[in-house]
Protein backbone atom coordinates (compact mmCIF):
# COMPACT_ATOMS: atom_id res chain seq x y z
CA UNK A 1 0.00 0.00 0.00
CA UNK A 2 1.44 3.40 -1.00
CA UNK A 3 1.46 6.45 1.22
CA UNK A 4 -1.26 8.05 -0.94
CA UNK A 5 -3.48 4.98 -0.53
CA UNK A 6 -3.12 5.25 3.26
CA UNK A 7 -4.50 8.80 3.32
CA UNK A 8 -8.27 8.80 4.02
CA UNK A 9 -10.44 9.69 1.03
CA UNK A 10 -11.88 12.79 2.72
CA UNK A 11 -8.37 14.19 3.14
CA UNK A 12 -8.04 14.21 -0.65
CA UNK A 13 -11.18 16.32 -1.16
CA UNK A 14 -11.46 20.10 -1.01
CA UNK A 15 -14.82 21.83 -0.83
CA UNK A 16 -14.09 24.03 -3.84
CA UNK A 17 -12.93 21.13 -6.04
CA UNK A 18 -16.03 19.09 -5.19
CA UNK A 19 -18.54 21.95 -5.20
CA UNK A 20 -17.93 23.98 -8.35
CA UNK A 21 -18.78 21.10 -10.73
CA UNK A 22 -21.93 20.40 -8.68
CA UNK A 23 -22.88 24.08 -8.97
CA UNK A 24 -22.43 24.09 -12.74
CA UNK A 25 -24.29 20.78 -12.96
CA UNK A 26 -27.20 22.14 -10.88
CA UNK A 27 -27.44 25.25 -13.04
CA UNK A 28 -27.39 23.17 -16.20
CA UNK A 29 -30.11 20.84 -14.90
CA UNK A 30 -32.30 23.81 -14.04
CA UNK A 31 -31.75 25.14 -17.54
CA UNK A 32 -33.53 22.11 -19.00
CA UNK A 33 -36.80 23.52 -17.68
CA UNK A 34 -35.88 27.18 -18.01
CA UNK A 35 -34.93 26.80 -21.67
CA UNK A 36 -38.41 25.43 -22.39
CA UNK A 37 -40.05 28.31 -20.52
CA UNK A 38 -37.82 30.92 -22.18
CA UNK A 39 -38.27 29.63 -25.72
CA UNK A 40 -42.00 29.00 -25.34
CA UNK A 41 -42.45 32.53 -23.98
CA UNK A 42 -41.75 33.60 -27.58
CA UNK A 43 -44.97 31.80 -28.54
CA UNK A 44 -47.33 32.99 -25.77
CA UNK A 45 -47.61 33.63 -22.03
CA UNK A 46 -50.41 31.03 -21.96
CA UNK A 47 -48.08 28.28 -23.19
CA UNK A 48 -45.38 29.43 -20.78
CA UNK A 49 -47.66 29.33 -17.73
CA UNK A 50 -48.97 25.89 -18.69
CA UNK A 51 -45.53 24.38 -19.22
CA UNK A 52 -44.21 26.12 -16.10
CA UNK A 53 -46.85 24.45 -13.95
CA UNK A 54 -46.29 21.08 -15.64
CA UNK A 55 -42.58 21.43 -14.89
CA UNK A 56 -43.40 21.95 -11.20
CA UNK A 57 -45.09 18.54 -11.18
CA UNK A 58 -42.14 17.00 -13.02
CA UNK A 59 -39.71 18.60 -10.57
CA UNK A 60 -41.78 17.22 -7.72
CA UNK A 61 -41.41 13.70 -9.15
CA UNK A 62 -37.66 14.14 -9.69
CA UNK A 63 -37.30 15.24 -6.08
CA UNK A 64 -39.06 12.02 -5.05
CA UNK A 65 -36.43 10.00 -6.91
CA UNK A 66 -33.98 11.63 -4.55
CA UNK A 67 -35.12 9.48 -1.66
CA UNK A 68 -33.05 6.61 -3.07
CA UNK A 69 -30.38 8.90 -4.50
CA UNK A 70 -29.80 10.71 -1.21
CA UNK A 71 -29.80 7.50 0.82
CA UNK A 72 -27.36 6.00 -1.65
CA UNK A 73 -25.11 9.06 -1.61
CA UNK A 74 -24.87 9.04 2.18
CA UNK A 75 -24.32 5.27 2.42
CA UNK A 76 -21.72 5.18 -0.37
CA UNK A 77 -19.87 8.20 1.09
CA UNK A 78 -19.71 6.63 4.54
CA UNK A 79 -18.58 3.24 3.17
CA UNK A 80 -15.84 4.94 1.15
CA UNK A 81 -14.81 6.96 4.21
CA UNK A 82 -14.70 3.72 6.19
CA UNK A 83 -12.55 2.11 3.43
CA UNK A 84 -15.15 -0.53 2.58
CA UNK A 85 -15.18 0.05 -1.18
CA UNK A 86 -16.64 -3.29 -2.29
CA UNK A 87 -19.68 -2.76 -0.14
CA UNK A 88 -20.01 0.76 -1.54
CA UNK A 89 -20.30 -0.68 -5.06
CA UNK A 90 -22.80 -3.36 -3.98
CA UNK A 91 -25.11 -0.81 -2.42
CA UNK A 92 -24.76 1.46 -5.46
CA UNK A 93 -25.94 -1.26 -7.87
CA UNK A 94 -28.93 -2.14 -5.70
CA UNK A 95 -29.94 1.52 -5.42
CA UNK A 96 -29.85 1.97 -9.20
CA UNK A 97 -32.25 -0.95 -9.65
CA UNK A 98 -34.62 0.35 -6.98
CA UNK A 99 -34.78 3.82 -8.54
CA UNK A 100 -35.43 2.39 -12.01
CA UNK A 101 -38.45 0.45 -10.75
CA UNK A 102 -39.69 3.51 -8.87
CA UNK A 103 -39.25 5.67 -11.97
CA UNK A 104 -41.27 3.32 -14.16
CA UNK A 105 -44.15 3.40 -11.64
CA UNK A 106 -44.12 7.22 -11.57
CA UNK A 107 -44.10 7.34 -15.39
CA UNK A 108 -47.24 5.21 -15.51
CA UNK A 109 -48.98 7.42 -12.96
CA UNK A 110 -48.16 10.65 -14.81
CA UNK A 111 -49.37 9.32 -18.15
CA UNK A 112 -52.74 8.23 -16.78
CA UNK A 113 -53.40 10.77 -14.01
CA UNK A 114 -51.37 13.86 -14.96
CA UNK A 115 -54.35 15.77 -16.35
CA UNK A 116 -56.40 15.12 -13.22
CA UNK A 117 -53.60 16.60 -11.13
CA UNK A 118 -53.54 19.74 -13.28
CA UNK A 119 -57.30 20.16 -12.76
CA UNK A 120 -56.85 19.85 -8.98
CA UNK A 121 -54.28 22.65 -9.11
CA UNK A 122 -56.88 25.09 -10.50
CA UNK A 123 -55.07 25.60 -13.80
CA UNK A 124 -56.99 27.67 -16.34
CA UNK A 125 -59.06 25.33 -18.59
CA UNK A 126 -57.46 26.86 -21.70
CA UNK A 127 -54.03 25.84 -20.40
CA UNK A 128 -54.85 22.32 -19.22
CA UNK A 129 -54.68 20.82 -22.71
CA UNK A 130 -51.23 22.32 -23.34
CA UNK A 131 -49.84 21.30 -19.94
CA UNK A 132 -51.36 17.80 -20.09
CA UNK A 133 -49.83 17.01 -23.48
CA UNK A 134 -46.39 18.22 -22.33
CA UNK A 135 -46.69 16.30 -19.06
CA UNK A 136 -47.60 13.02 -20.76
CA UNK A 137 -44.52 13.07 -22.98
CA UNK A 138 -42.06 14.11 -20.28
CA UNK A 139 -43.78 12.01 -17.61
CA UNK A 140 -43.87 8.89 -19.76
CA UNK A 141 -40.08 8.90 -19.88
CA UNK A 142 -39.34 10.30 -16.42
CA UNK A 143 -37.88 6.90 -15.47
CA UNK A 144 -34.79 8.08 -17.35
CA UNK A 145 -34.36 10.87 -14.81
CA UNK A 146 -34.83 8.38 -11.96
CA UNK A 147 -32.01 6.28 -13.36
CA UNK A 148 -29.87 9.35 -13.95
CA UNK A 149 -30.38 10.56 -10.39
CA UNK A 150 -29.19 7.26 -8.89
CA UNK A 151 -26.16 6.87 -11.17
CA UNK A 152 -25.12 10.51 -10.71
CA UNK A 153 -25.38 10.15 -6.92
CA UNK A 154 -22.97 7.21 -6.95
CA UNK A 155 -20.45 8.96 -9.19
CA UNK A 156 -20.54 12.13 -7.05
CA UNK A 157 -20.18 10.19 -3.81
CA UNK A 158 -16.87 8.89 -5.09
CA UNK A 159 -15.73 12.50 -5.46
CA UNK A 160 -15.94 12.59 -9.29
CA UNK A 161 -18.29 15.55 -9.54
CA UNK A 162 -16.74 16.89 -12.78
CA UNK A 163 -17.79 13.82 -14.76
CA UNK A 164 -21.47 14.37 -13.96
CA UNK A 165 -21.14 18.06 -14.83
CA UNK A 166 -19.76 17.31 -18.29
CA UNK A 167 -22.63 14.93 -19.03
CA UNK A 168 -25.20 17.51 -17.98
CA UNK A 169 -23.49 20.10 -20.17
CA UNK A 170 -23.79 17.79 -23.17
CA UNK A 171 -27.44 17.05 -22.38
CA UNK A 172 -28.19 20.78 -22.25
CA UNK A 173 -26.49 21.52 -25.55
CA UNK A 174 -28.48 18.77 -27.25
CA UNK A 175 -31.65 20.05 -25.60
CA UNK A 176 -31.15 23.65 -26.76
CA UNK A 177 -30.46 22.53 -30.33
CA UNK A 178 -33.47 20.22 -30.21
CA UNK A 179 -35.71 23.05 -29.00
CA UNK A 180 -34.43 25.34 -31.74
CA UNK A 181 -35.25 22.75 -34.37
CA UNK A 182 -38.54 21.39 -33.06
CA UNK A 183 -40.28 24.31 -31.30
CA UNK A 184 -39.91 26.77 -34.16
CA UNK A 185 -39.47 24.35 -37.09
CA UNK A 186 -36.01 25.51 -38.18
CA UNK A 187 -33.78 23.84 -40.81
CA UNK A 188 -36.66 21.92 -42.33
CA UNK A 189 -37.90 20.29 -39.12
CA UNK A 190 -41.64 20.42 -38.32
CA UNK A 191 -42.85 23.30 -36.12
CA UNK A 192 -44.11 21.43 -33.04
CA UNK A 193 -44.24 24.07 -30.29
CA UNK A 194 -44.77 22.59 -26.83
CA UNK A 195 -44.58 19.03 -28.21
CA UNK A 196 -41.18 19.78 -29.72
CA UNK A 197 -39.87 21.04 -26.36
CA UNK A 198 -41.00 17.83 -24.67
CA UNK A 199 -39.46 15.55 -27.32
CA UNK A 200 -36.18 17.46 -27.16
CA UNK A 201 -36.06 17.03 -23.39
CA UNK A 202 -36.65 13.28 -23.54
CA UNK A 203 -34.08 12.62 -26.28
CA UNK A 204 -31.34 14.65 -24.58
CA UNK A 205 -31.90 12.88 -21.24
CA UNK A 206 -31.86 9.46 -22.89
CA UNK A 207 -28.49 10.13 -24.51
CA UNK A 208 -27.17 11.41 -21.18
CA UNK A 209 -27.99 8.24 -19.25
CA UNK A 210 -25.96 6.09 -21.66
CA UNK A 211 -22.91 8.26 -21.03
CA UNK A 212 -23.46 8.21 -17.25
CA UNK A 213 -23.40 4.42 -17.17
CA UNK A 214 -20.16 4.40 -19.14
CA UNK A 215 -18.61 6.77 -16.56
CA UNK A 216 -20.04 4.76 -13.66
CA UNK A 217 -18.03 1.68 -14.59
CA UNK A 218 -14.85 3.74 -14.83
CA UNK A 219 -15.30 5.66 -11.56
CA UNK A 220 -16.78 3.30 -8.95
CA UNK A 221 -14.32 2.41 -6.15
CA UNK A 222 -14.77 -1.35 -6.80
CA UNK A 223 -16.21 -3.18 -9.87
CA UNK A 224 -19.99 -3.61 -10.06
CA UNK A 225 -21.04 -7.11 -11.06
CA UNK A 226 -24.22 -7.82 -13.07
CA UNK A 227 -25.69 -9.89 -10.26
CA UNK A 228 -25.33 -6.91 -7.90
CA UNK A 229 -28.25 -5.23 -9.71
CA UNK A 230 -30.62 -8.09 -8.86
CA UNK A 231 -29.20 -9.31 -5.54
CA UNK A 232 -31.44 -8.21 -2.69
CA UNK A 233 -29.57 -7.26 0.47
CA UNK A 234 -31.89 -6.27 3.29
CA UNK A 235 -29.13 -4.59 5.26
CA UNK A 236 -28.19 -2.30 2.38
CA UNK A 237 -31.82 -1.48 1.65
CA UNK A 238 -32.37 -0.62 5.31
CA UNK A 239 -29.40 1.76 5.26
CA UNK A 240 -30.64 3.47 2.10
CA UNK A 241 -34.16 3.81 3.45
CA UNK A 242 -33.07 4.98 6.91
CA UNK A 243 -31.71 8.14 5.29
CA UNK A 244 -33.63 8.22 2.01
CA UNK A 245 -37.16 7.78 3.31
CA UNK A 246 -37.00 10.70 5.76
CA UNK A 247 -35.36 12.77 2.98
CA UNK A 248 -38.25 11.82 0.71
CA UNK A 249 -40.65 12.86 3.46
CA UNK A 250 -39.00 16.25 3.69
CA UNK A 251 -39.06 16.70 -0.09
CA UNK A 252 -42.66 15.50 -0.20
CA UNK A 253 -43.61 17.99 2.50
CA UNK A 254 -41.86 20.83 0.64
CA UNK A 255 -43.19 19.97 -2.80
CA UNK A 256 -46.72 19.22 -1.64
CA UNK A 257 -46.93 22.49 0.27
CA UNK A 258 -45.45 24.24 -2.74
CA UNK A 259 -48.05 22.72 -5.07
CA UNK A 260 -50.77 23.70 -2.60
CA UNK A 261 -49.47 27.25 -2.57
CA UNK A 262 -49.34 27.19 -6.37
CA UNK A 263 -53.09 26.53 -6.31
CA UNK A 264 -53.42 29.67 -4.15
CA UNK A 265 -51.41 31.60 -6.75
CA UNK A 266 -53.78 30.37 -9.46
CA UNK A 267 -56.66 31.71 -7.37
CA UNK A 268 -55.07 35.16 -7.24
CA UNK A 269 -54.76 35.89 -10.98
CA UNK A 270 -53.33 34.84 -14.32
CA UNK A 271 -50.72 37.59 -13.93
CA UNK A 272 -49.68 36.21 -10.53
CA UNK A 273 -49.19 32.71 -11.98
CA UNK A 274 -47.00 33.86 -14.85
CA UNK A 275 -45.02 36.19 -12.59
CA UNK A 276 -44.43 33.36 -10.14
CA UNK A 277 -43.26 31.02 -12.92
CA UNK A 278 -40.81 33.61 -14.28
CA UNK A 279 -39.44 34.61 -10.86
CA UNK A 280 -39.03 30.98 -9.72
CA UNK A 281 -37.09 30.19 -12.89
CA UNK A 282 -34.57 32.85 -11.90
CA UNK A 283 -34.70 32.14 -8.14
CA UNK A 284 -33.78 28.51 -8.78
CA UNK A 285 -30.37 29.77 -9.88
CA UNK A 286 -29.98 31.64 -6.59
CA UNK A 287 -30.59 28.35 -4.79
CA UNK A 288 -28.12 26.50 -7.02
CA UNK A 289 -25.08 27.83 -5.16
CA UNK A 290 -26.35 26.77 -1.75
CA UNK A 291 -27.42 23.42 -3.19
CA UNK A 292 -23.94 22.88 -4.61
CA UNK A 293 -22.19 23.82 -1.38
CA UNK A 294 -24.63 21.63 0.52
CA UNK A 295 -24.06 18.66 -1.79
CA UNK A 296 -20.29 19.08 -1.76
CA UNK A 297 -20.24 19.38 2.01
CA UNK A 298 -22.48 16.30 2.25
CA UNK A 299 -19.93 14.20 0.36
CA UNK A 300 -17.04 15.35 2.55
CA UNK A 301 -18.98 15.17 5.83
CA UNK A 302 -20.29 11.71 4.89
CA UNK A 303 -16.76 10.43 4.38
CA UNK A 304 -15.59 12.12 7.60
CA UNK A 305 -18.40 10.51 9.59
CA UNK A 306 -17.63 7.13 8.00
CA UNK A 307 -14.04 7.58 9.13
CA UNK A 308 -15.17 8.55 12.66
CA UNK A 309 -13.87 12.14 12.36
CA UNK A 310 -16.81 13.90 14.06
CA UNK A 311 -14.93 17.02 15.15
CA UNK A 312 -13.68 17.62 11.60
CA UNK A 313 -17.19 17.09 10.24
CA UNK A 314 -18.62 19.66 12.67
CA UNK A 315 -16.09 22.32 11.66
CA UNK A 316 -16.51 21.58 7.95
CA UNK A 317 -20.25 22.21 8.06
CA UNK A 318 -20.01 25.44 10.04
CA UNK A 319 -17.46 26.81 7.60
CA UNK A 320 -19.65 25.80 4.63
CA UNK A 321 -22.67 27.59 6.13
CA UNK A 322 -20.72 30.83 6.47
CA UNK A 323 -19.42 30.61 2.91
CA UNK A 324 -22.87 29.84 1.49
CA UNK A 325 -24.59 32.63 3.41
CA UNK A 326 -22.16 35.35 2.32
CA UNK A 327 -22.01 34.25 -1.33
CA UNK A 328 -25.80 33.90 -1.63
CA UNK A 329 -26.37 37.33 -0.13
CA UNK A 330 -23.86 38.86 -2.56
CA UNK A 331 -25.38 37.15 -5.61
CA UNK A 332 -29.01 37.95 -4.75
CA UNK A 333 -28.14 41.52 -3.85
CA UNK A 334 -26.40 42.01 -7.19
CA UNK A 335 -29.25 40.37 -9.12
CA UNK A 336 -31.82 42.64 -7.44
CA UNK A 337 -30.15 45.64 -9.08
CA UNK A 338 -31.16 44.19 -12.45
CA UNK A 339 -34.53 42.85 -11.28
CA UNK A 340 -36.59 44.58 -13.97
CA UNK A 341 -34.30 43.33 -16.70
CA UNK A 342 -34.39 39.77 -15.35
CA UNK A 343 -38.17 39.55 -15.51
CA UNK A 344 -38.13 41.43 -18.81
CA UNK A 345 -36.21 38.54 -20.39
CA UNK A 346 -39.44 36.53 -20.29
CA UNK A 347 -42.21 39.04 -20.98
CA UNK A 348 -43.07 42.60 -22.04
CA UNK A 349 -46.11 42.81 -19.74
CA UNK A 350 -45.47 45.83 -17.44
CA UNK A 351 -47.66 44.42 -14.65
CA UNK A 352 -45.69 41.15 -14.56
CA UNK A 353 -42.37 43.01 -14.65
CA UNK A 354 -43.35 45.33 -11.78
CA UNK A 355 -44.66 42.51 -9.59
CA UNK A 356 -41.67 40.27 -10.33
CA UNK A 357 -39.24 43.08 -9.53
CA UNK A 358 -40.80 43.62 -6.09
CA UNK A 359 -40.45 39.91 -5.30
CA UNK A 360 -36.77 39.98 -6.28
CA UNK A 361 -36.24 42.63 -3.61
CA UNK A 362 -37.83 40.33 -1.04
CA UNK A 363 -35.45 37.58 -2.15
CA UNK A 364 -32.58 39.51 -0.58
CA UNK A 365 -34.07 38.44 2.76
CA UNK A 366 -35.44 35.05 1.71
CA UNK A 367 -32.49 33.39 -0.04
CA UNK A 368 -29.80 33.76 2.68
CA UNK A 369 -32.24 32.11 5.11
CA UNK A 370 -32.80 29.26 2.70
CA UNK A 371 -29.06 28.49 2.70
CA UNK A 372 -29.26 27.33 6.33
CA UNK A 373 -31.84 24.73 5.36
CA UNK A 374 -30.12 23.47 2.24
CA UNK A 375 -26.55 23.23 3.58
CA UNK A 376 -27.22 22.03 7.12
CA UNK A 377 -29.91 19.50 6.22
CA UNK A 378 -27.57 17.90 3.68
CA UNK A 379 -24.92 17.41 6.35
CA UNK A 380 -27.40 16.14 8.94
CA UNK A 381 -28.41 13.47 6.44
CA UNK A 382 -24.77 12.75 5.61
CA UNK A 383 -24.23 11.98 9.29
CA UNK A 384 -27.28 9.69 9.34
CA UNK A 385 -29.53 12.17 11.21
CA UNK A 386 -32.35 12.23 8.66
CA UNK A 387 -35.53 12.10 10.73
CA UNK A 388 -35.26 15.43 12.54
CA UNK A 389 -35.24 17.60 9.37
CA UNK A 390 -38.41 15.99 8.00
CA UNK A 391 -40.24 16.29 11.33
CA UNK A 392 -39.48 19.99 11.62
CA UNK A 393 -40.08 20.49 7.91
CA UNK A 394 -43.64 19.17 8.06
CA UNK A 395 -44.43 21.26 11.13
CA UNK A 396 -43.05 24.49 9.65
CA UNK A 397 -44.15 24.10 6.03
CA UNK A 398 -47.70 22.97 6.71
CA UNK A 399 -48.10 24.80 10.01
CA UNK A 400 -46.55 28.11 8.92
CA UNK A 401 -45.94 28.42 5.18
CA UNK A 402 -49.25 27.10 3.80
CA UNK A 403 -51.66 28.90 6.16
CA UNK A 404 -49.65 32.14 5.97
CA UNK A 405 -49.57 32.01 2.16
CA UNK A 406 -53.36 31.72 2.07
CA UNK A 407 -53.98 34.35 4.73
CA UNK A 408 -51.56 36.92 3.28
CA UNK A 409 -51.93 36.13 -0.41
CA UNK A 410 -55.63 35.36 -0.75
CA UNK A 411 -57.57 36.30 2.37
CA UNK A 412 -55.91 39.66 3.04
CA UNK A 413 -55.48 40.37 -0.67
CA UNK A 414 -51.73 41.07 -0.59
CA UNK A 415 -51.40 38.74 -3.58
CA UNK A 416 -48.24 37.06 -4.80
CA UNK A 417 -46.04 39.28 -2.61
CA UNK A 418 -47.86 37.93 0.45
CA UNK A 419 -47.20 34.37 -0.69
CA UNK A 420 -43.48 35.08 -0.90
CA UNK A 421 -43.51 36.64 2.59
CA UNK A 422 -44.82 33.28 3.82
CA UNK A 423 -41.97 31.49 2.03
CA UNK A 424 -39.47 33.81 3.72
CA UNK A 425 -40.76 33.27 7.26
CA UNK A 426 -40.82 29.48 6.79
CA UNK A 427 -37.25 29.28 5.42
CA UNK A 428 -35.75 31.36 8.23
CA UNK A 429 -37.64 29.50 10.96
CA UNK A 430 -36.55 26.06 9.72
CA UNK A 431 -33.02 27.23 8.98
CA UNK A 432 -32.39 28.48 12.50
CA UNK A 433 -33.82 25.27 13.98
CA UNK A 434 -31.48 23.19 11.79
CA UNK A 435 -28.51 25.26 12.96
CA UNK A 436 -29.40 24.56 16.59
CA UNK A 437 -29.69 20.85 15.79
CA UNK A 438 -26.20 20.74 14.28
CA UNK A 439 -24.72 22.60 17.24
CA UNK A 440 -26.34 20.11 19.63
CA UNK A 441 -24.15 17.35 18.07
CA UNK A 442 -27.01 14.85 18.37
CA UNK A 443 -26.09 13.62 14.89
CA UNK A 444 -22.75 12.20 16.08
CA UNK A 445 -24.42 9.00 17.31
CA UNK A 446 -26.25 8.20 14.07
CA UNK A 447 -23.52 7.01 11.65
CA UNK A 448 -24.54 4.11 9.35
CA UNK A 449 -21.16 2.34 9.23
CA UNK A 450 -18.02 1.93 11.28
CA UNK A 451 -14.48 2.46 9.96
CA UNK A 452 -12.53 -0.57 8.77
CA UNK A 453 -9.24 -1.34 10.47
CA UNK A 454 -6.57 0.42 8.40
CA UNK A 455 -2.91 1.34 8.88
CA UNK A 456 -1.96 4.66 10.37
CA UNK A 457 -1.16 7.38 7.87
CA UNK A 458 1.01 10.43 7.86
CA UNK A 459 0.57 13.20 5.34
CA UNK A 460 3.95 14.71 5.93
CA UNK A 461 5.95 11.49 5.78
Amino acid sequence: MTLTDQIPSWKKLSLFAVTWPIFIDSVLRMMLGTVDVFMLSRISDKATGAVGLANEIIFFCIMMFGFVGIGTSVAVSQYIGARREKEASRIAALAISINLIFGILISILLVFFGESLLVLMNLDPDQIGIASHYLKIIGGFIWIEALSYAVSSVIRSSGHTKSVMYVTLGVNLIHVVGNYLLIFGNLGFPEMGVTGAAISTVVSRLLGIFVLFFILYRRVPAPIRRKDYVTWNGSYVKQIISVGLPAAGEHLAWQSQYLMIMSFVNMISFTALNTHVYVMNVSNYFMALAMAIGAGTEIIVGQMVGAGEMKEAYKRLMKSVRISFVLTLAIVGTASIFRHELVGMFTDDPNIIALGASIFLLSIVLEPGRTFNIVIINSLRAAGDARFPVMMGVISMWGVSVPLAYILGVHLGIGLFGVWIAFTIDEWLRGLIMLLRWKSRAWEKKALVKPADVPEYSIGA
